[in-house]
């Protein structure tokens, strides 16, 4: 196999990867552009082992196999409530993948350099195209290993502590050193000292001081963020990922893995800008780990959370016209997607109607409840975005929230020092009775009161959301 058949595999996989992105923005193309996406790889990776370079075969079918066996093993045993932390964790490998890969290409281009015409000539591989590089490309590689190495350190650290925040095992509170962006700052002026020091010199130790401090602006970045914004956080790690093997494509001059995180690069950061105008939070201020943010402290929340039982819900669902049910991702954890969309499927034979909204950022990844609800046979014409549904509350006679907590906060309107001030969230106050299907009277995942939970239309329906609306199903004929 020649060259040319490697950059014609590598378009047709590159046009799989685009038509893939594109399918994935709706719930009915979907699973076929999944399949777009693991042709389009099986493709990219067939062609790049049969290429020019290729070479260590049993090597790469022992690492290719184990890696899909280890891939094969946690896919099937990760829930979907794990999901955005999985995302965090494969963000992190990509990252990491980008240093080792850019340190590969230091000591390699160290090595070249070092040898005389007579030894060049019998190089091949990444060696032969490094040895016939000019001084000025020999420039623009060095610029393109310490670029690589730099996102991929951040990518790195930051999603294993956005792994941490979002698996429960790192506090969701935001969390700052002494010296709180001041440090961010140092450390990143320290790298663009490293960066004119290791273009001059080509040493390691500028690109050794540089990658620990990106790993600190990574872990820091993360670190000072709360939990209310993982969700944009997860999406912003996907950008810097893409970013980091776009970086590893220019090093190695393989024009697919350009395109491709540059597509991964684009398409998260423009994710995680809606995202932001969805939250009504500066872009700048959250990947620069919260910079900015409210000042003085939360109102406080005054009133008492009033419970009801299952019969009191099923009556007011007997009563009721018109239902707006809210996932959340409590839902998800509880796995009660299946017991409410029963619940849906027997309200609606009762004539009633019954639809969902979704918040751009319900769950810890976008479009998280949107899976949820399409596993367990939702209709697609009854899920409802935000700006969709939202003047239709003072008209609905009942929403059911299950699980969630800022996404339905008045806080978000009524309180200026609220961390989530401005934030455009579902308006469910405005309906005649709100059920709260929640599991006991915590704050949630981000730590922040919701005045929702006191309001005198509100009834708290407390117990796990799937034995909750287990009990109700048995109450509605």
């Amino acid at each position: 196999m020649d060259f040319g058949f490697t950059t014609a595999a590598y378009v047709v996989a590159a046009v799989l990867f685009i038509l893939s992105l594109g399918g994935l923005s709706g719930q009915e193309s979907a699973k076929r552009a999944v399949w777009y996406g693991i042709v389009g790889m099986a493709l990219a990776v067939f062609a790049t082992l049969i290429g020019p370079g290729s070479g260590f075969w049993l090597l790469s079918v022992i690492l290719i196999a184990g890696g899909g066996a280890i891939g094969f093993v946690v896919a099937k045993r990760v829930q979907m409530t794990e999901m955005p932390q999985l995302v965090a964790a494969m963000h992190s490998l990509v990252g990491l993948a980008a240093v080792f890969v850019g340190y590969n290409a230091h000591i390699e281009l160290g090595r070249v350099l070092a040898m005389d015409e007579t030894a060049r000539a019998s190089l091949h591989g990444f060696a032969e195209l490094l040895a016939h590089k000019t001084p000025v490309e020999i420039g623009i590689l060095k610029v393109e290993v310490f670029l690589g190495v730099f996102i991929g350190a951040v990518t790195f650290t930051g999603s294993v502590i956005a792994y941490g925040k979002l698996a429960g095992k790192v506090t969701s509170v935001a969390q700052k050193l002494p010296g709180g962006h001041l440090l961010n700052a140092a450390a990143a002026g320290l790298s663009v000292i490293c960066l004119i020091w290791y273009g001059n010199t080509g040493g390691f130790l500028p690109l050794f001081l540089m990658t620990l401090a990106a790993l600190f602006i990574g872990y820091h970045l993360i670190m000072g963020i709360g939990g209310a914004d993982m969700p944009v956080v997860v999406s912003m790690l996907n950008s810097y990922s893409g970013w980091a093997a776009a970086a590893i494509g220019f090093s190695l001059g393989n024009d697919l893995l350009i395109v491709v995180g540059a597509l991964v690069g684009s398409s998260g950061a423009i994710l995680s800008y809606i995202m932001c105008k969805a939250m009504n939070r500066s872009f700048i201020s959250v990947i620069l780990g919260g910079f900015g943010g409210t000042s003085g402290p939360a109102m406080e929340v005054e009133g008492e959370q009033v419970a009801i039982d299952v019969d009191g819900v099923a009556s007011a669902l007997e009563e009721a016209d018109s239902v707006v049910i809210v996932p959340g991702y409590g839902m998800a954890v509880a796995q009660a997607q299946q017991n409410v969309a029963e619940l849906t499927r027997k309200l609606r034979a009762q004539g009633k109607e019954v639809r969902f909204a979704i918040h751009p950022v319900a769950g810890r990844l976008p479009g998280h409840m949107n899976v949820l609800l399409a596993e367990a046979k939702v209709p697609y014409d009854i899920v409802l975005e935000m700006d969709e549904i939202n003047d239709d509350f003072p008209d609905t006679d009942v929403v059911i929230v299950i699980g969630s907590n800022d996404i339905v906060n008045p806080a978000a309107q009524d309180d200026p020092n609220s961390p989530i001030a401005g934030m455009p969230v579902l308006e469910v106050w405005k309906a005649k009775q709100v059920f709260v299907s929640k599991r006991g009277q915590g704050t949630g995942y981000s730590g922040i009161e919701n005045p929702l939970f006191y309001k005198d239309n509100t009834r708290m329906y407390y117990g796990d959301a799937k034995q909750s609306i287990g009990d109700l199903l048995t109450k509605i004929d």
